[in-house]
């Protein structure tokens, strides 16, 4: 999308990063032609990231973790226990 004068303006006087726009476009809710990221929505979602950082920080512990899938099946869960080693293939 593109960003008109107006717009870059704007947030240079009030201090808007484009961090800080992109966030509000992904996680706000749409009001008309506003999309709008309130300040309890705001925690909402910090509590929410803080959750999924926890769980990564338990994953990355482990030493990170597969999931061998079959479609809709989730077949088996193992620990990464580094490169996983595949069988050595012939070049012609």
């Amino acid at each position: 999308m593109n960003a008109t004068w107006h717009f870059s303006q704007r947030m240079s006087q009030r201090g808007v990063s484009r961090d800080m726009v992109r966030l509000v476009r992904e996680y706000g809710v749409l009001e008309g032609k506003k999309v709008v990221l309130g300040r309890r929505a705001t925690g909402k979602l910090i509590d929410d990231l803080m959750a999924e950082l926890r769980v990564l920080k338990k994953i990355q512990d482990k030493g990170g973790l597969i999931v061998i899938e079959d479609g809709d099946s989730l077949i088996t869960t193992y620990n990464y226990s580094g490169r996983e080693k595949r069988p050595a293939t012939r070049r012609a």
